[in-house]
């Protein structure tokens, strides 16, 4: 039994965010349903790297975080669209929705009117800035918040202009945010019997996402200036060319610094580095750069992630995605399962028993819409009813 079987959950989310935080939720067992407008499906069903897929409605950036959902088509904006909703509310334990505030307003979406129809709800709001401050109503997307929260700003080379950091890093990383957060006020509903409102903003998540960097700031004034692939004080902390292909490696401590210059080669570098105490190994990081840069070149990249791994030093070979998923290791961890033909990325963690898994495939707009009203008593005769007049699809 994974954890969130018998939980029911409202998704009335779109893009990234919002629907990877319901997809999180989905592997672990709860049922989910997406909610989109009948004539509007969530915009990500017509994007992706395959043009016949976006034409279908079923994008492969909508499929990435669409499995394990039953999708239901409906008006939310008009009466009879609303008190079918209503209807479903009463019959669940999460909503999500990452709507405007105005639209939340004009959808009647707030919590309180809600918690009215359940009061032990857990309603969680994603929004760029979250529903108080001096930007609560201004709109986002993942690169708008890289840009404010200065992760931008700490990317790149030193010297250059900012770069965004290109995986939609800050919207998944809200997502993992947002389900956490709803996976403990479940729990807390468990002990107490309370429903709860939780704000989850975009731009908290992303100070989230770089938080020493966050904290050194706070406490110096002073922010991390960008530095590419080469650590300004580590050496063994850097990217170096190989005799073919990039090697990140990754000695931190002075330890593996000193294993990583013995499996260079270099012993009296490595007890020289032993001897350092840390405040002053900044110090040796010229010195030991230009080492590693030269003996970097006489194997493979390849090559050196195995000797160095088997040292216990960090170290990897720079892989694109597509090499990344081929590689043994993620096929025995099941981080990508297939379901109904489909291989997707499911969760970054596994149990003992009950672990993240799939049920069904990303599946087409409004596929479940008759299925999930005659559960709330919607008959066959009355569905076509709705379908007709454009209130459900």
């Amino acid at each position: 039994m994974r954890p969130f079987e018998g939980i029911r959950v409202l998704d009335l989310t779109h893009v990234f965010a919002g629907p990877f935080a319901a997809y999180q939720l989905a592997v672990l067992g709860a049922e989910v349903i997406k909610i989109e407008p009948v004539d509007r499906p969530d915009m990500t069903r017509s994007e992706g790297a395959d043009p016949e897929l976006n034409a279908q409605g079923m994008g492969l950036a909508f499929q990435a975080q669409g499995a394990g959902k039953k999708c239901l088509a409906l008006d939310l904006a008009r009466p009879e669209g609303q008190e079918i909703f209503a209807r479903l509310v009463q019959t669940a334990d999460v909503v999500v929705q990452n709507y405007t505030l105005p639209a939340v307003r004009r959808l009647g979406l707030s919590y309180e009117r809600l918690a009215e129809l359940k009061p032990d709800l857990i309603y969680c709001a994603i929004s760029g800035f979250g529903q108080e401050g001096p930007k609560a109503e201004h709109p986002a997307y993942d690169t708008v918040i890289q840009a404010f929260s200065g992760i931008m700003a700490a990317n790149g080379d030193a010297g250059q202009d900012p770069v965004r950091v290109g995986p939609a890093m800050v919207d998944y990383g809200t997502g993992a945010q947002a389900a956490f957060a709803i996976a403990a006020a479940l729990y807390g509903r468990a002990v107490t019997g309370q429903g709860r409102r939780i704000d989850v903003a975009m731009a908290d998540a992303a100070l989230m996402l770089q938080n020493s960097g966050t904290m050194q700031t706070l406490s110096t004034g002073r922010c991390p200036r960008p530095h590419g692939n080469q650590d300004p004080s580590l050496a063994g902390y850097s990217a170096y060319e190989t005799a073919e292909g990039t090697l990140m490696i990754g000695a931190y401590t002075n330890r593996q610094m000193a294993s990583l210059m013995r499996s260079a080669g270099r012993p009296a570098e490595a007890e020289a580095i032993e001897r350092t105490p840390r405040p002053e190994i900044a110090a040796r990081r010229t010195w030991d750069a230009d080492i590693l840069a030269e003996v970097m070149k006489t194997r493979t990249a390849a090559e050196w992630e195995d000797l160095l791994n088997a040292h216990h030093v960090p170290a990897a070979r720079v892989r694109t995605l597509e090499e990344s998923l081929d590689e043994p290791h993620y096929k025995a961890r099941g981080a990508v399962q297939e379901v109904e033909g489909q291989r997707l990325a499911v969760a970054g963690f596994a149990y003992d028993h009950g672990s993240p898994g799939l049920d069904r495939a990303p599946r087409e707009h409004g596929a479940d819409s008759a299925a999930v009203l005659a559960d709330i008593g919607v008959s066959a005769a009355e569905f076509e009813t709705l379908k007709t007049r454009g209130i459900a699809g």
